[in-house]
């Protein structure tokens, strides 16, 4: 059977730390079966079992870190059991040099290290061969998926931390280099950083230095004092990644939808849904519209990657939930081919998840468009940050009444003001005000939205 190897669990994943084995050599698996946890640069994730059979061997321990495809465990019939965390250890006697015989021609720092291999080698916890280091770099041994010795020149001093524990070192202001690792090898861990947050947070202020002025009564008192809140995995996600948005060119374009006949027809659904439990809210027809009018647009449905505008095949809008954490963006993935009331449910149920931090990661990934909506606090417009890769996002304000004209007599229009975000890569201006303008079209004319 083939090897488990390490998932791509979100779309910035590079490596992954095998945070905790779930299953040990010797038991048996069955397909779907959780194998480890996983901690990626987001979230930790469940590894998943795709084959059924005996789990004759971890390839690497806990607390490891595995580039995206490296093998981590072995599931077979049970003829070829492993114990350990890893490839057997060395054994207790003293092992022989391992040699590593450099090319005629090769650099004389190629040849220094390579010299350096003929030290005694030791065992390290997992089982790795590691050479005592040389004034040029260590060079350590560990053994192939395929039983062969690979070596590789590591710097002195190498840091060992988990992917997540970098971040959020980075996003404290942590040294990594003054932690101790209580992981595997002295692997600094995420556990090791948050109480290294911890101390720092609880550590007796240093005493100010005396400010060049004089002080107000209210800041001599204390009352203006600054309070550091430590962010949330979301938040820190999310800064990153708004971060990245403003670097993308782009442009807005505002248009002034008139409601009155969509608040009607919302009105119709819902009496005609009443007797279902399900409610039809104006954010899910904004929804429907949008993959209806995507769906017709082919060319908004796009994102840019890789040098490329890459189309989509599949209209998935996101909808931005707001949540005690920070903004999560769960996906209603084809929504151009729902019927209203599925998308109403669904958004209901994925807002619920968001708030309650139940969101899976494919409940939050292949996006295609996403909608964001402050009219409920009373936002009359606003423009919202593109949420990367995505060509568009699409801001709602909330619906006010305006004078207007009708047949000779002066009356009130409920009308909810738009704008679209677009990425100046993937759109121009011409291409996306065509795509708004048959959007607002279905928004007046709500029956299209169902048709």
């Amino acid at each position: 059977m083939p090897d488990v190897i390490m998932p791509r669990l979100s779309d910035t994943m590079e490596e992954g730390e095998l945070s905790r084995w779930m299953k040990q050599v010797g038991d048996e698996i069955h397909k779907g079966d959780v194998l480890a946890e996983i901690e990626t640069d987001k979230a930790t994730m469940d590894l998943e079992a795709f084959d059924n059979g005996i789990l004759e061997q971890h390839l690497v321990a806990a607390g490891a870190l595995v580039p995206i495809g490296e093998p981590v465990a072995r599931i077979g019939d049970g003829s070829n059991i492993v114990t350990g965390d890893a490839a057997p250890a060395a054994p207790a006697v003293a092992a022989p040099a391992v040699v590593v015989a450099p090319p005629a021609d090769a650099p004389a720092p190629v040849v220094a290290a390579a010299a350096a291999a003929a030290a005694p080698a030791t065992p390290t916890p997992t089982g790795e061969l590691r050479t005592s280091p040389a004034p040029t770099g260590e060079l350590r041994t560990s053994p192939a998926p395929t039983g062969e010795l690979r070596t590789s020149p590591a710097p002195t001093g190498e840091l060992r931390t988990s992917p997540l524990a970098r971040k959020i070192g980075r996003e404290h202001g942590i040294d990594l280099h003054t932690l101790t690792g209580t992981g595997p090898q002295g692997r600094i861990t995420r556990t090791d950083v948050d109480s290294a947050i911890a101390k720092q947070q609880t550590a007796p202020a240093k005493a100010a230095a005396p400010a060049p002025v004089v002080a107000t009564s209210a800041a001599a008192s204390g009352a203006n004092e600054s309070v550091d809140v430590p962010v949330s995995r979301i938040r820190a996600v999310t800064a990153r990644r708004l971060t990245e948005s403003q670097a993308v060119p782009h442009f807005f374009l505002t248009s002034v939808v008139n409601v009155e006949r969509l608040v009607a027809f919302r009105a119709d659904v819902n009496e005609s849904l009443a007797a279902l439990g399900t409610k039809v809210s104006l954010n899910d027809l904004f929804v429907r519209a949008s993959a209806v009018a995507l769906r017709a647009h082919p060319e908004v449905n796009a994102s840019w990657g890789d040098g490329v505008i890459r189309r989509h095949q599949h209209v998935n809008v996101g909808v931005a939930v707001a949540t005690d954490d920070g903004l999560l963006v769960p996906v209603v993935a084809d929504a151009d081919q729902k019927p209203l009331g599925a998308i109403a449910v669904e958004t209901r149920a994925l807002a619920g998840l968001a708030r309650s931090g139940g969101l899976s990661l494919g409940q939050m990934t292949g996006g295609t468009f996403t909608i964001s909506n402050l009219g409920m606090f009373g936002i009359d417009s606003f423009t919202a940050v593109l949420n990367p890769p995505e060509a568009g996002i699409l801001a709602i304000g909330a619906a006010t009444d305006v004078p207007a004209v009708r047949d000779g007599i002066l009356v009130t229009v409920p009308t909810v003001k738009i704008t679209l975000t677009v990425d100046h890569r993937v759109l121009d201006g011409a291409v996306a005000a065509a795509f708004l303008r048959d959007l607002v079209a279905l928004l007046e004319e709500p029956l299209r939205i169902v048709l």
